[in-house]
């Protein structure tokens, strides 16, 4: 038998005896085998390639086929139909409020202002004092009239009884009718001396008269202008020197321009609201269409139009002045048409809308528009209702050009429908 040998201790590392051990051996690969594989490889690329390459292939052929038809199909336009006005509709435009009579006084003769009797916002009636002006020289010269007035009055008494006293000597010769032509004369110029002393007492006491300034009718005090002690002259006429301002505000004038579409529409006695919505917001005031300026303004071709209105409630008191909105309720005896602002154009030949036919062709319709109401226009003639109107046509629409009407309602039906389409492929 072989005897067991006796294993060596191991070599410390480090120690020349220590040898690396030996590495296991791999198994061999063949060369066919790497042939394989690689041609494997190869030909897996080579499909991936193809179908990579025709999968492109066709998208980019079915998105050039879409296109195609996209370019061939007829460009789709929005299309609106035309709506007609209510017969009852209101008109609210811009309203100018005035007193309904308003006035300055002026000083008709020279003086210191002694007093005033009314101050501003007073409310006076007609023929109140409202100012006393001191004229001492003006009082002198209406004594002096009077008195020149009563000499006369004696002059012609005394030309009376002369000539009344020699025309009975006329019968016995006493008096030639020379002389008693003569005296006739006289007593004819004493009395015309009397008329003309007369009516200078007359202007003498005008003058007296407007030392009292009184109010022409009811109204309210708006201005006043001059201080106790003033030097008052007939002289001073122009702005700002006056010494009251009077205006009548129980009742109200409300001017406004009703534009020419409307002028027929806008009768006398009609009711007409006004509003101050930033003074009385929610309250209504009613007057009516008292009167007009029988033609219209060459700039604005508007009517200058008159509106009356009471004032007499204290809680909802309208100042002169003050600018508010008047609402007509106007009724017409056939509405007309209104379109969007956007569709209309503005062609050399005038004014027009593009309208698709029933064979879905471009026309250029020319139309007589109305009143702009900002997102809508009024169609006078050209349309009769039941047309497609374009809603925003632009440049490269023609006359006779085919296109794909399309509503609003249908495009917004279109719009969710594409989305989700979209989202599919």
């Amino acid at each position: 038998m072989r005897k067991p040998t006796k294993a060596r201790p191991a070599a410390a590392p480090g120690h020349p005896a220590a040898k690396p051990a030996r590495a296991e051996r791999l198994p061999k690969v063949k060369p066919r085998t790497l042939l394989w594989t690689g041609a494997g490889l190869v030909a897996a690329l080579v499909v991936l390639f193809i179908l990579g390459f025709w999968i492109r292939h066709r998208r980019i052929a079915e998105r050039e086929r879409m296109a195609d038809e996209i370019r061939r199909r007829p460009p789709p336009v929005q299309v609106v139909a035309p709506k007609a006005t209510a017969a009852d509709f209101p008109l609210s435009l811009p309203a100018d409020v005035r007193a309904f009579a308003t006035t300055s006084l002026y000083a008709r003769t020279n003086g210191y202002l002694a007093a005033w009797k009314a101050d501003i916002y007073d409310r006076v009636k007609r023929g109140d004092l409202l100012a006393v002006i001191s004229a001492p020289d003006t009082d002198a010269d209406l004594a002096q009239a009077q008195a020149n007035l009563n000499q006369q009055k004696t002059n012609y008494g005394l030309s009376v009884a002369t000539e009344d006293r020699y025309r009975g000597l006329i019968a016995t010769q006493g008096v030639t009718q020379q002389q008693l032509d003569t005296y006739h004369a006289n007593r004819e110029q004493a009395d015309a001396n009397v008329r003309a002393a007369a009516a200078a007492v007359a202007k003498m006491q005008a003058l007296v008269d407007f030392e009292r300034i009184v109010a022409p009718f009811d109204g309210v005090v708006t201005a006043r202008n001059y201080d106790v002690g003033a030097l008052i002259s007939a002289a001073n006429i122009g702005a700002g020197q006056q010494l009251f301002d009077l205006a009548e505000d129980d009742r109200l004038r409300v001017f406004v321009n009703v534009p020419q579409p409307y002028v027929m529409m806008v009768k006398y006695g009609q009711p007409v609201d006004l509003t101050f919505e930033r003074n009385f917001p929610g309250h209504t005031f009613t007057g009516v269409v008292a009167r007009s300026a029988g033609t219209l303004d060459p700039t604005t071709r508007t009517l200058r139009t008159e509106l009356d209105f009471t004032n007499d409630d204290p809680n909802f008191h309208i100042f002169p002045g003050m600018y508010g909105e008047a609402t007509f309720h106007i009724r017409r005896l056939h509405p007309v048409l209104t379109v969007p602002t956007s569709a209309l154009l503005f062609e050399a030949n005038g004014k027009q809308v593009a309208v698709v036919t029933a064979e879905n062709k471009i026309h250029f319709q020319p139309i007589v528009p109305g009143s702009d109401f900002g997102t809508e226009i009024e169609i006078l003639q050209g349309l009769k209702g039941d047309e497609r109107v374009v809603a925003n046509p632009g440049e490269q629409l023609s006359e006779g050009m085919a296109v794909t009407a399309r509503a609003e309602s249908d495009q917004n039906a279109g719009a969710s429908g594409g989305g989700g389409s979209g989202g599919a492929k």
